[in-house]
């Protein structure tokens, strides 16, 4: 959600932090707004919109600063204004603030800091939080140390409610930046005689590869051209440097029109990548590394449980077909959201399994904690290294899809279906999956990166039957078992990137009401699946043709409708049922694309959307 670049060294910084936003944009932002230490005191500036019109009102003025903060805002607490918009300013004009997270006690404290005589210009946290740094900043006494700025802070972060991600500059203290996270990614980028703060390392590696990432309830307090980490409770932290294994070059948009497109079209790199060293020699089944538990813990579980939010959520569905079908272990799927206060019963031999692209969904991260507490072991399925729910999970599976941009999940959601179905594989050949069962199943899974490069050989045709839908508002994507939550993912991408209301069901269910939704204004798109369901779609289309419905059906090679069934037809090649929901994924994701592109939506910053979503 919002993107914090701070920034602390020899160069121009105003330069730096546009530079980081712009690369933070994808994250989902209403305004947008920046603040650098100057000789004459603090510059701020902040605008409503784009980053772009940010950096036409900066370039107005005379920044010359190598101290400063800024930030995109996602509004919480208070409409879109520039009022509303970071940096906030204390009354008395000392200190500076952007934040990211809620903090859920500010009516308290903005009455106890009204009666001090501080005032407010904003409906936001935010500006709360900086007025009690300022009340402390203002009680607290010089010292030898230098360390004033970071002791305010720490005091007022011991009164706060609520999850945080901050960076705080002081007028007085021009050479200083400290900046403290709790439930919200913060991490600071060590270069060449200077410092970055930020919430994502996309808005880092342009400066430099080697990164800090901070803990909930760590302080970094950076000065004199050095840092020191120590926790709320004044422990001193021994920083530990990781290096980012990606480049720019990597977040570039290329020669596409988007980011969503750019990570459609990296899908075969990316399910390589995922695939990459995880089967064993004899080509029977999977390895992962990262587990850190047995085979004969494994065969001690009778229960996994998955859990994560959205497009994550759809991964976790398909996990638990994959699972259930092939491992023969019963598998439950919650929402994030709700799993932790729900209290439901679990089996002790359960196995936690969270999937989270960023790592640092806030509700996922929740769930994985409240998991952690009651004593279970948790695994996580995880894109970013270093994120906090990779730290934090008993053990995992990195994805290593790379970067991605684009707000609507394209190449991670695949990546997480080829890892739900070589987990699928990893378990049931520790049960009863035989040898060559096994190896079939390895072989279909490594023909599937080339098998989703000729689905995208069709990516020209798909965007001709994307461009006679456009015009309709409402839609139904139908599917079966493993290609059921296919139908939510398609329905959601549509509903994310071009407004369409849009609903994913089982295609059997669709009688049992959504049929009164049909017309010719509602088109349906079918997700067919071969054997012993096919007839059974068949019938279920045939009774939309006959209410007049328009369909768009997605069917293997070698199966065939009755003509006149389909007003469009995508084809995709003949696969293991293992791989179906992967390769079934790929035309749902170029149809929502164009359908978008017609309809003249900003793909990838989709509105009230955010990439990584941090706040409850």
């Amino acid at each position: 959600m919002c993107g914090i670049v701070g920034y602390i060294g020899k160069q121009k910084a105003s330069s730096i932090m546009l530079e980081g936003l712009k690369r933070l944009e994808y994250r989902g932002y209403d305004s947008a707004g920046l603040a650098v230490l100057q000789n004459d005191g603090v510059t701020v500036i902040k605008k409503i919109g784009r980053v772009d019109n940010l950096s036409a009102h900066a370039a107005k003025q005379k920044l010359s600063g190598h101290v400063g903060i800024s930030h995109t805002r996602w509004a919480t607490h208070g409409g879109v204004t520039d009022a509303n918009a970071h940096p906030h300013v204390s009354s008395d004009g000392k200190i500076v603030l952007v934040h990211n997270g809620v903090i859920e006690n500010y009516v308290a404290i903005k009455k106890f800091l009204l009666t001090k005589g501080y005032d407010f210009e904003s409906e936001t946290d935010t500006e709360v939080l900086c007025n009690l740094i300022a009340y402390h900043y203002a009680k607290e006494p010089e010292n030898g140390e230098g360390t004033r700025l970071l002791d305010s802070v720490r005091k007022t972060l011991s009164h706060v409610e609520g999850t945080y991600g901050i960076a705080v500059v002081c007028t007085e203290r021009p050479d200083e930046m400290v900046a403290a996270r709790k439930g919200s990614p913060l991490i600071l980028g060590v270069g060449d005689h200077e410092h970055i703060i930020a919430s994502d390392v996309s808005a880092i590696i342009s400066r430099t590869q080697n990164v800090v990432y901070l803990k909930d309830g760590e302080l970094v307090h950076i000065a004199k051209g050095g840092f020191t980490i120590s926790t709320l409770d004044l422990t001193d932290v021994s920083p530990v440097i990781d290096t980012v294994t990606w480049s720019v070059d990597d977040a570039e948009l290329g020669d596409h029109d988007h980011y969503m497109l750019k990570e459609i079209f990296e899908q075969p790199a990316a399910l390589e990548n995922a695939m990459r060293g995880r089967f064993s020699a004899d080509g029977s089944t999977a390895n992962f590394g990262g587990l850190n538990l047995t085979a004969a813990d494994f065969r001690q579980i009778d229960r996994f449980v998955f859990t994560s939010c959205g497009t994550g959520w759809h991964a976790c569905l398909v996990a638990e077909h994959l699972i259930e079908r092939y491992a023969r272990i019963p598998v439950e799927v919650d929402y994030a959201s709700e799993f932790r206060y729900r209290n439901a019963p679990l089996d002790r031999d359960a196995l936690f399994f969270v999937i989270s692209q960023s790592g640092e969904t806030i509700d996922t991260l929740a769930a994985l904690r409240e998991a952690k507490r009651k004593g279970y072991k948790c695994m996580a399925i995880c894109n970013v290294v270093g994120s906090t729910i990779a730290r934090e999970s008993d053990g995992g599976i990195y994805q290593h899809a790379g970067p991605e941009i684009g707000v609507a999940s394209t190449k991670a959601f695949t990546s997480q279906l080829m890892i739900s179905a070589m987990f699928a594989l990893y378990v049931a050949r520790m049960r009863d999956m035989s040898f060559a069962d096994g190896v079939d199943y390895v072989n279909a899974l490594k023909q599937v990166p080339a098998k989703v490069t000729r689905i995208l050989q069709q990516a020209d045709a798909i965007a001709d039957i994307a461009r006679r839908y456009a015009k309709y508002n409402d839609f139904l994507f139908l599917g079966r078992l493993s290609l059921f939550p296919i139908a939510l993912e398609g329905a959601l991408k549509l509903k994310e990137i071009s407004y369409i209301h849009a609903e994913g069901y089982p295609a059997a269910e669709m009688k049992h009401g959504p049929i009164a939704l049909i017309s010719e204004e509602c088109p349906s798109v079918f997700l067919v699946p071969k054997g012993e369901l096919f007839n059974k779609v068949v019938s279920s289309m045939q009774e939309i043709k006959a209410r007049k419905g328009r369909i768009i059906a997605i069917i293997l090679e070698g199966c065939e409708l009755p003509e006149g069934l389909a007003d469009d037809v995508i084809t995709i090649p003949d696969c293991h049922d293992a791989a179906l929901p992967i390769l079934a994924t790929v035309p749902v994701q170029l149809l929502s694309y164009h359908i978008a592109v017609a309809r003249g939506c900003d793909v990838d910053k989709p509105r009230n959307l955010a990439k990584s979503v941090t706040v409850e």
